[in-house]
């Protein structure tokens, strides 16, 4: 499979991936989006844990791709992740965003942890919107990495933005077989 037909795909199962009943989207470990080879074993034990966190059920996070330094996580947007005004709350889309953020610094096989995170809310989904984070590294030095995260709908309107910062410590994740 070419990168552009794997992106293709990708990008089409969005949507669906938001929806819990959904038993046919694409499972992550098929997704190739060929930005960088990332080690199966990392990958696969990344995917099992994110599978079984309580917080991504929670949230009904679902993880569409992993690459080393690179994850993409959709959540729809749900009624009870609304605001005292109607709209999503921010907190709600911080976790989408440092859902993405986690997988993404920690998918080099060692453990990661933030050390900073700048949001900017730049609109409200609208409700029942699939929401999409992805984080894509920019710099990883032996102690520190840094992530450009963002958060667009299904219709690729940009709804957050979001510079992180790690410190990566020297310590593989602890859930590695």
């Amino acid at each position: 499979m070419r990168k552009e037909e794997a992106v293709f795909i990708a990008i089409g199962q969005d949507a669906a991936l938001c929806r819990k009943d959904n038993k046919n989207a694409l499972h992550p470990a098929l997704m190739i989006t060929g930005l960088f080879l990332m080690d199966k074993k990392i990958q696969k034990a990344i995917i099992r844990q994110v599978e079984a966190e309580p917080f991504s059920k929670k949230f009904n996070l679902r993880l569409i791709d992993v690459q080393e330094g690179y994850a993409k996580v959709a959540m729809l947007f749900t009624a009870d992740m609304e605001n005292i005004f109607g709209m999503a709350h921010g907190g709600a889309l911080f976790s989408l965003i440092d859902e993405a953020f986690e997988i993404a610094s920690n998918s080099h096989g060692t453990m990661a942890v933030a050390l900073n995170m700048n949001i900017n809310y730049i609109a409200s989904p609208s409700k029942g919107a699939c929401l999409t984070a992805e984080a894509k590294e920019l710099n990883k030095t032996r102690k520190t990495a840094t992530y450009d995260i963002r958060v667009h709908d299904e219709h690729n309107n940009l709804i957050v933005t979001c510079q992180a910062l790690v410190y990566r410590k020297d310590k593989p994740l602890p859930f590695l077989d």
